[in-house]
């Protein structure tokens, strides 16, 4: 199954806790690249080559989506795919402008005109070159072993190969009013000879077709380790002839600076459709680059390396999660600095040296040219706001799971204190599952996140807190007890835009999300901020890096345990003061 449910909620577990396959390849080749942007949320403009490489994917899955006609030889099914690689290719493209305009930091000197609808029929030609060679060899073993199954109307597979007619599968269907009620392009079907009769090219193009991610699934499609603390989403899955081979769509070139994550990538996806799929091992594991067209091939871990691998990738879990936490420093000094040697390396070369010499990219030299923040009250240096605390008082109410900001399901309970309520809520899905199994009712709460959420303040537990009963507490040990009262919940910050990028999509019911998040330096830390659906207003969206931007009222919350600032339309107001 190319698909699952994740162990814990999430639109689908989104986490940044979870260890990806992008996530890992990127910790491998740089840990300051992967801390920066997977955790602290910093990134660099967008590039055409990443719109790209998204809807040529999209592209060339749903031209494997389609039903061939009757043909007779290979020759004829090519000719019916060239008018449609060329439609696929147009189709792509305009998806592509669509999102490089609607973009707030694109990379300078470059345009999406620079990148040509004839470049973009190539590679699908290419990828559909590379998919011809699947069917070339199922046409030469007579369809496989399915081919009989398929003409009597069966279907092999619990999930089946998305197809342009078919019903698509959801991982959570019951949250999809309607599913099998409304029209698939039913006029597009499959074509099948009598049982017995030799297989005919379309034939074996319906039996080569790959599982894909269907572009008409909203919600992410992706597997997860059954603890919960690893996740892959797949590009193609082979299994034509019975066996597994797992495979990942490269839009450029084996001779890319990042080709030598591949086999990293495909390792783990291996790995994870062995924990997933009872130990059953994946056969084999490709690369389709599309600027070649090239196939890559390596050999899949055995049933040993399985185990090892496991072992591998949760000590590299276990480390990625104790990098930092609290509010991150920037930029580092020269001596913690990477290289810049890696590929992928931008915010993580940053230095600035004691003289205050900076080390930076070409591209990043604007940054050295701002004058430092002047903070002064009502403002306050992001290092001043508050990190974690302890309190006391009565654990009683639990709940959830309830949706937080991201419409991750957490758990909850309530925390009374003299005449003081407050709700104590997991960071994120599955950071303190036990909330709900404890017995105590006085309870030191100690190392917390303090936060606010509609305009209530609230405390976040993570994997760092502990929940302790009073009563048994080590009067040896003195601990710091914060008032319920008194916690703060909201600052005032003042500082430059660093990055920015808006993020739109539809949540696991179809209903549409959107959000703005920026990276807010004061000259000696960073911390993202984001807002969501009816607080991005058109200040926000006229942001860009350099921008100096004063926020009063920004709610204080927390992700991984790093400091995110939310902001709430109806108390923040956000004053851009100044644009490079």
């Amino acid at each position: 199954m190319p698909v699952a449910q994740p162990p814990l909620g999430g639109p689908l577990g989104r986490s940044r806790n979870r260890l990806s396959a992008s996530a890992l390849t990127t910790y491998l080749r740089c840990e300051s690249q992967w801390f920066l942007a997977y955790q602290v949320g910093l990134h660099g403009p967008l590039r055409p080559s990443q719109v790209a490489g998204i809807v040529l994917e999209d592209a060339l899955c749903e031209l494997f989506m389609m039903h061939p006609p009757h043909v007779s030889s290979k020759q004829e099914l090519t000719d019916w795919a060239n008018p449609l690689i060329l439609s696929q290719a147009k189709k792509a493209h305009d998806r592509g402008r669509e999102d490089w305009d609607e973009s707030l930091w694109r990379e300078q000197d470059v345009s999406w005109d620079d990148v040509t609808e004839e470049d973009f029929s190539e590679k699908i030609r290419n990828g559909f070159e590379l998919f011809m060679e699947e069917v070339e060899q199922c046409y030469n073993a007579n369809g496989g072993p399915f081919l009989e199954t398929r003409r009597g109307g069966g279907q092999p597979f619990s999930v089946p190969e998305p197809t342009w007619g078919s019903i698509p599968v959801f991982p959570r269907p019951e949250k999809v009013p309607d599913v099998e009620l409304r029209q698939w392009d039913v006029e597009q079907s499959a074509s099948w000879s009598k049982q017995g009769e030799p297989v005919t090219w379309n034939e074996a193009w319906e039996c080569a077709r790959p599982w894909v991610k269907d572009p008409r699934v909203h919600q992410p499609q992706r597997l997860y380790h059954p603890d919960g603390w690893a996740s892959g989403e797949l590009d193609l899955v082979l299994r034509w002839d019975g066996n597994i081979r797992i495979v990942d769509i490269k839009s450029g070139s084996s001779q890319s600076s990042f080709a030598s994550s591949l086999e990293h990538q495909l390792r783990f996806y291996s790995w994870l459709w062995a924990q997933t799929h009872e130990g059953q091992l994946v056969e084999g594991m490709e690369g389709w680059y599309l600027s070649g067209p090239e196939r890559i091939q390596f050999a899949p871990p055995t049933l040993e390396d399985i185990s090892s691998l496991t072992d591998f990738y949760m000590k590299q879990h276990q480390a990625m999660q104790g990098l930092a936490e609290g509010v991150v420093q920037f930029p580092s000094s020269p001596d913690a600095a990477c290289s810049g040697e890696a590929a992928g390396c931008y915010w993580c070369q940053v230095s600035r040296s004691q003289s205050s010499e900076w080390n930076l990219h070409e591209s990043q030299q604007w940054i050295s040219e701002l004058p430092l923040p002047s903070i002064s009250s009502p403002y306050a240096p992001l290092s001043n706001i508050q990190g974690r605390v302890s309190v006391k008082g009565s654990l009683s109410g639990a709940w959830g799971p309830l949706p937080n900001h991201f419409s991750e399901p957490v758990l909850g309970a309530v925390l009374v204190g003299g005449t003081q309520h407050i709700a104590l809520e997991e960071s994120e899905p599955g950071s303190f599952p036990m909330l709900h199994e404890i017995k105590h009712k006085d309870v030191l709460v100690h190392n917390a996140l303090p936060g606010v959420w509609r305009d209530q303040p609230r405390l976040y537990v993570d994997n760092v807190t502990q929940i302790l009963p009073i009563g048994e507490l080590d009067d040896s040990k003195s601990v710091e007890v914060t008032r319920l009262g008194l916690l703060r919940t909201r600052a005032n910050v003042k500082g430059y835009v660093l990055s920015i990028r808006k993020r739109s999509g539809r949540r696991i019911d179809g209903k549409p999300w959107s959000m703005v998040a920026f990276m807010l330096w004061d000259g000696s830390h960073v911390a993202e901020v984001v807002a969501f659906g009816n607080s991005i207003n058109q200040r926000i969206l006229n942001l860009k890096p350099g921008s100096m931007v004063a926020m009063t009222g920004v709610e204080i919350g927390w992700r991984s345990g790093l400091l995110q600032l939310r902001i709430d339309s109806r108390k923040t107001r956000l004053e851009p003061t100044f644009l490079l």
